[in-house]
């Protein structure tokens, strides 16, 4: 249908009820692309009309090394999205009641990720993104709607959907940096590492709310000590160095204010790529890597946390253990037993967030409360077992020094400077022995599976089979039940967790069979993403998806407070 037919339509529905906009669903011929309107909202207050647009490649003209890798083809949706973000602000005003007049996009963070906002191949480039039907009251501004699907849109389309209007050198710059990255990646676990921090990364944020750099007035700049300087030379920007951090147990000590946490929040986003100028794009940690941390009141369900915790009271089990309330301790030994079920190999751990018994038991601790009236075995204990079954962990650690008796590498932190003081640990540890007793036995112990039962798993609410909502990065909505995912740290978009939410129902409808473990439905539904793509996951394709791991579907299975096990 021709675009002249839609504007003739939004004109004819002026001053009719808001429902009529359902008159104008299908796809339109503008010319250069196509315009699809995939859903019309129901109301002015309601989520807003979702619409597509589709732009062959030549009219576009992106040239095909530009996307011709896959993380080059994911660094340049992501451009195209935030290029489309920035135009749609530009000509968003209020038009009316509601979201009327609203234009917008997937909300993007300092992350590059794979999102199903924006597409590319050697065919047409689509990007997908929301409008506000305008309305007064419940009544159609049909003369405003024809302004802003008929002339705002085409003009966005214009400014961020063909190459030789945008800044080709940008692109370049944008695509190449994640390329680099991962391929810097890729190669930590042949050299030994889990993760890689660049000379002259910028590491503080601006704030708690602002994931922004500090600016380089203020920021101290980051410098490998050189006994752990390494080396890489990159596809596109050729050699770069920096601090490599080597499998095994790593401390990072140093005192208060001098930047222990935020060298280990640097890491902990490392499992992602991030915009040029973002001072950490160079800051790579092993895929597999996951902050563990203390979660006061979680919901834990047939988990064996046994390594860490046995004999407790009434003779309550731990080989099998659940609870509606976990305390600190034994949710920080579930959630490192959840991440080894879910196949981490680092553990990143900040002391400001972990259990205090947990992590340590002192000698006059040890001699005031026998080994036999004490059902923690501490961290401490466990952490070289770990490390010799190939899980490495790297730990902020200020205020004890009995880990250097088990620490493979230990960094000190000064003024936002890194300094490798390895050897003077060891040799503290030498000279002022601990006196503690081992209490970890001989090996780590046993990671048992679990099989969720599909039953336990109901997105359904009232008459809708699925209902699904996401708050934030923090909270989904599955059916009646919330899902408080505050302490996964490592979920950085609203989108992250709209994936992760349909996921949890494909993983059910596709997988969950009662004879599948947990690691196997990761596995299965991981596989099916990486083959077909997130719009696998919806019954529609949807605009506001985005790529998550492993790890962050498993947590918020795990934090399910109706999931049974077998």
């Amino acid at each position: 249908m021709h675009h002249r037919n839609l504007r003739q339509k939004l004109v004819q529905l002026d001053n009719r009820s808001y429902k009529a906009y359902k008159d104008i669903q299908g796809s339109y011929d503008f010319g250069e692309f196509t315009l699809i309107v995939e859903y019309v909202q129901g109301d002015p207050f309601a989520a807003p009309s979702k619409l597509w647009v589709r732009i062959p490649q030549s009219v576009a003209g992106f040239p095909r090394k530009l996307y011709q890798s896959r993380s080059r083809e994911v660094a340049l949706r992501d451009y195209l999205t935030r290029e489309f973000s920035d135009a749609a602000r530009e000509v968003s005003t209020r038009r009316g009641t509601g979201k009327s007049g609203q234009i917008a996009i997937a909300r993007v963070t300092q992350a590059v990720l794979e999102r199903t906002a924006a597409f590319v191949n050697e065919e047409f480039i689509e990007i997908r993104f929301t409008v506000g039907l305008p309305a007064k009251g419940r009544r159609i501004l049909g003369y405003q709607a024809a302004e802003m699907l008929c002339e705002d849109i085409p003009q966005i389309v214009e400014e961020v959907a063909i190459y030789a209007h945008l800044d080709g050198k940008q692109i370049q710059q944008h695509v190449e940096t994640v390329e680099d990255a991962d391929w810097l990646r890729s190669q930590l676990r042949d050299r030994g590492l889990v993760a890689f921090v660049a000379n002259d990364a910028i590491l503080p944020r601006r704030s708690g709310i602002d994931d922004r750099p500090l600016s380089s007035s203020e920021a101290v700049p980051f410098v490998s000590p050189p006994s752990l300087e390494v080396q890489f030379d990159c596809p596109n920007r050729g050699k770069i160095s920096g601090m490599g951090i080597p499998t095994g147990v790593t401390l990072i000590v140093g005192g208060g204010y001098h930047g222990k946490s935020t060298l280990l929040k640097a890491i902990e986003r490392g499992v992602y790529d991030h915009i040029p100028g973002d001072g950490r794009e160079f800051v790579l940690t092993d895929p597999a890597a996951m902050k563990i941390r203390a979660e006061d009141g979680r919901s834990v369900v047939g988990v064996d946390i046994s390594p860490f915790i046995n004999h407790l009271p009434q003779k309550r089990s731990t080989r099998n253990f659940s609870t509606t309330n976990a305390s600190g301790s034994t949710s920080q030994a579930a959630n490192i037993m959840e991440a080894l079920e879910a196949q981490a190999r680092v553990l990143l751990v900040d002391e400001d967030t972990a259990a205090t018994n947990f992590m340590i038991r002192d000698r006059r601790m040890q001699t005031l409360i026998a080994k036999e009236k004490e059902p923690i075995t501490p961290f401490i204990d466990k952490v070289q077992q770990l490390a010799d079954s190939g899980v490495s962990t790297i730990l902020v650690m200020g205020g004890s020094g009995d880990y250097f008796d088990v620490a493979s590498v230990t960094i000190a932190m000064e003024n936002f400077q890194v300094y490798d003081v390895t050897e003077k640990a060891k040799a503290i540890a030498r000279e002022y022995t601990t006196g503690r007793t081992p209490e970890g036995g001989d090996r780590f112990g046993e990671i048992t599976p679990r099989i969720p039962r599909p039953k336990s798993l109901d997105p359904s609410k009232g008459k809708r089979d699925v209902r699904l909502k996401v708050r934030d990065v923090d909270e989904v909505m599955f059916g009646t039940e919330d899902i408080d995912l505050g302490s996964v740290e490592q979920i950085v978009e609203r989108c992250q967790l709209q994936a992760i939410a349909a996921a949890m129902v494909y993983a059910k409808e596709q997988y969950m069979d009662g004879q599948r473990s947990l690691a196997e439905i990761l596995d299965a539904v991981m596989e099916d993403i990486d083959s077909q793509g997130l719009d696998i996951l919806t019954r529609f394709p949807e605009g506001d998806l985005a790529m998550f791991r492993r790890f962050e579907l498993a947590a918020a299975l795990n934090r399910l407070r109706t999931l049974e096990v077998s």
